[in-house]
């Protein structure tokens, strides 16, 4: 196995659209730009891998453009001609020489674990202890921004058995305006769906305070990061002040964040995200350290295609409780894809992709389409 090689690794920007406009509290989204990773070894297998943000340099450090830069200049660099084998030493190194970049350092493990299970005959989640899970549950995010095409899209995610828990984007509007869209929402469907929102670091804890005191009063289950993610004593302050639960998204975006928060007093959830803890070895030691707290665990996302998506849930699967579901829907957000077989979404949840590695093959015409022109 050491004398099997990390001969080239290609990077590819692709732009696909999405099938509504895509509202956030930092920016709209009409297109999602993935960086996918294409990483070939000298046994000729190839290994798969994506990174992906949202809203460019609106939503954190990492720009499709940088990921793409950093892996061709500086990344990739130190990868080819290395054993292909030791993924925990080829993570050691990439940590070594370079900070930060979590998004572009996540898209690389993905593609050695894909390359690996590819060559062992099996699965990722294999390779990371084993599936719990076939069949894992994904909400739906409503950020329309309109209050009636947000309600009839809910009602038809229901109908179809896709989706029975949805999330809204709030914070780009006034509070009370905000409030009074999610409590409509909640008020139409009732108990028939659980409601949450993303306030995506929009308010000040004042703000906070009175927002999630009027959605609580709403029934609205859950709230996800509604003040900037380094404000953590605020955040535990929030959490022990009302009975609905915190989600800590951006602020906890790696197994110290997650120590902190949790010693800090922090009840409620953590958002897991292969993207900010730079891979799926990351992601799995924040959730170790969330179980050990008793802190729930959420499966995000930063709306992945189908190849970071299926790493998430070769993740996920392997975690004895997501006791807040996921929301792993990106694919579905998009008007088209670059795989050769879609992931399958049914019965309000979705199915872990069969076969070695990701279970995931590229269609070549596909990607061919969309990648974007130098």
């Amino acid at each position: 196995m050491n004398d099997i090689r990390i001969e080239a690794i290609q990077t590819h920007l692709v732009d696909l659209p999405t099938i509504r406009p895509h509202k956030l509290s930092m920016a709209t989204m009409a297109c999602q730009t993935m960086v996918i990773v294409r990483m070939r070894h000298s046994d000729g297998i190839e290994g798969l891998g994506e990174g992906t943000t949202i809203g460019g340099l609106a939503y954190g450090p990492e720009s499709p453009e940088s990921i793409k830069r950093n892996i061709d200049s500086y990344l990739a660099p130190l990868l080819v001609g290395q054993p292909s084998g030791n993924v925990n030493a080829l993570r050691a190194r990439l940590n070594r020489h370079a900070r930060g970049n979590c998004i572009a350092k996540s898209a690389l493990e993905t593609a050695l674990l894909d390359a690996q299970g590819k060559r062992l005959g099996l699965p990722v989640s294999a390779l990371l202890g084993g599936a719990r899970q076939a069949h894992l549950p994904v909400l739906w995010t409503l950020a329309s921004g309109d209050t009636r095409q947000d309600i009839d899209e809910a009602f038809q995610r229901l109908e179809e058995r896709r989706h029975c828990d949805f999330k809204l984007k709030i914070g780009a509007n006034p509070v009370d305006q905000d409030v009074r869209h999610v409590a409509a929402i909640k008020e139409a469907l009732g108990e028939r769906a659980g409601v949450r929102v993303d306030v995506n670091q929009a308010w000040d804890e004042s703000t906070a305070v009175r927002g999630i005191q009027a959605l609580q009063d709403a029934g609205i289950e859950l709230i996800e990061q509604a003040i900037p993610a380094r404000e953590h004593a605020g955040l535990i302050r929030l959490a022990n002040r009302f009975n609905v639960p915190m989600l800590a998204d951006e602020a906890v975006q790696d197994a110290r964040d997650g120590l902190d928060l949790a010693a800090g007093g922090f009840s409620g959830a953590f958002a897991l995200k292969i993207a900010k803890a730079g891979g799926l070895y990351g992601v799995l030691e924040l959730a170790h350290v969330a179980q050990a707290a008793g802190i729930g665990l959420y499966g995000g996302t930063l709306l992945e295609g189908t190849i970071g998506t299926a790493a998430s849930l070769h993740a996920w699967a392997t975690l004895p409780e997501m006791a807040w579901g996921t929301e792993m829907f990106g694919p579905l957000l998009l008007k088209d894809d670059i795989v050769a077989e879609p992931l399958h979404y049914h019965d309000f949840g979705v199915e872990l992709p069969k076969g070695p590695g990701l279970g995931i093959t590229l269609d070549e015409d596909k990607l061919a389409h969309y990648s974007r022109k130098a």
